[in-house]
């Protein structure tokens, strides 16, 4: 990946981001535990990432914005796991400084589906390097490790409330329709999202996300157009260069209104 710095609309990002802090330790700040769920009929295993924060302090979302840190998973699995998929409950929207931010404050409980190759005991490790903030942001890891147990067939409450609490799909939330236009930008591309949905609150905010990690995308406008939801945001490449935007792998969360919706794909 190149310097950021080199690329105007990257290096803004960049110096606007909250202050960070190394030196100091900040291991009261933040408990991490791995709930070891129960086994679905499927066989695979529902656990799940806990994330205890101090008061004042908050964590990010998947999609942190500009002024977070994105979350990075590393799961060491033993002899039997497949994959690990993380559920993401509806985050809230921070504004500080001027910037906004997605993610946690309090607790945060993240559902991990499990996929496995045996029909016995697994274990799981994982390796979280996650970002946590108050007045200072910064880097922070965890290491978490459970057994995931195959007698244990029971729901664990708190892991299925955190299930319940993921956004809403298009079609729950009566999206009818979603379109995308796209126009050149001096540094990229802007990216227009018409979504055609049931009027909220007149408090939504927009994420727009892509499925190249190398496409930064900036922090969209939202507004209402009659009964349509409009989101406009510009993107770039983190080498500044031209890229390809597949719209059908575009996914649009929609947070503050009345419900949380998850979006995935537009049309042209």
């Amino acid at each position: 990946m190149s310097d950021p710095m080199k690329h105007p609309i990257l290096a803004l990002a960049c110096l606007a981001l909250p202050t960070l802090a190394s030196a100091e330790s900040y291991e009261n700040v933040i408990r991490a535990t791995l709930q070891p769920g129960w086994r679905m009929a499927d066989g695979s295993h529902m656990a799940a990432l806990h994330l205890e924060l101090a008061p004042g302090w908050k964590t990010y979302w998947r999609a942190p914005g500009d002024a977070g840190i994105p979350p990075q998973f590393r799961w060491k699995r033993a002899k039997g796991t497949k994959s690990v998929r993380i559920h993401w409950p509806a985050p809230e929207v921070f504004h500080q400084s001027g910037m906004r931010s997605v993610g946690y404050s309090g607790s945060v409980t993240l559902p991990l589906r499990v996929q496995l190759n045996t029909t016995g005991d697994s274990r799981l490790k994982g390796v979280i390097d996650i970002g946590i903030c108050k007045e200072v942001c910064l880097p922070h890891r965890v290491r978490v490790e459970a057994v995931l147990p195959a007698a244990n067939t029971n729901p664990t409450p708190s892991i299925a409330a955190a299930l319940a609490d993921e956004p809403y799909a298009a079609e729950e939330a009566g999206v009818s329709n979603v379109s995308c236009s796209v126009s050149p930008a001096s540094n990229g591309l802007t990216l227009t999202a018409q979504i055609a949905m049931p009027k909220g609150t007149g408090r939504e905010e927009t994420v727009i996300e892509t499925a190249n990690p190398e496409v930064w995308v900036g922090e969209p406008k939202t507004w209402w157009d009659g009964n349509r939801l409009m989101a406009e945001a510009q993107m770039a490449h983190m080498n500044g260069g031209a890229f390809a935007l597949d719209r059908s792998r575009v996914r649009i969360t929609v947070l503050g209104g009345s419900m949380p919706v998850d979006i995935r794909g537009c049309d042209s």
